[in-house]
């Protein structure tokens, strides 16, 4: 992620659809949009600004769905449509910050079991609960779920 500590991710957003008009990279520009509309619905929608956390949690969301739909247009053999999600995924992915390293998250899961006390399937909330923010828009959540679920399980 480019942006500096002093500049939110909303900040750098409103930046970069500025860079983008300029530069006329429509394609780009409608990704970026559609990730302020997000944010700006639920600021809207619950009357808050929302923090990093929030934001990186709709940026996770925006991904996900593309992953889901490029998955759904590969099955269904329609390869224009599938590379359109995933040019959107790369640019939902300039703005997050960098992935965890399957190590890394390993070592958060077995911290957050140690926090927690966390033995058996009914401790997964507690583990969940604490890494989702260390976690939020730089591991697919899923995918700890899993691994999770395998120690606990």
């Amino acid at each position: 992620m480019s942006n500096t500590a002093s500049t939110t991710l909303k900040e750098h957003l409103t930046t970069e659809m500025k860079v983008s008009m300029r530069a006329k990279d429509k394609q780009r520009l409608v990704v970026i949009r559609s990730l302020l509309a997000a944010i700006k619905q639920v600021e809207i929608d619950s009357q808050i600004t929302l923090d990093e956390t929030a934001t990186l949690a709709i940026f996770d969301k925006a991904m996900k769905q593309r992953r889901d739909s490029y998955q759904q247009f590969l099955d269904a053999e329609r390869p224009d449509l599938a590379d359109q999600e995933a040019y959107e995924m790369t640019v939902i992915q300039d703005f997050m910050p960098e992935a965890l390293m399957e190590d890394e998250i390993n070592v958060l899961i077995d911290s957050a079991m140690t926090d927690s006390g966390a033995t058996t399937m009914q401790d997964m909330g507690k583990v969940m609960g604490l890494l989702k923010p260390k976690m939020q828009g730089r591991a697919d959540m899923a995918v700890v779920s899993k691994l999770i679920k395998a120690r606990l399980g």
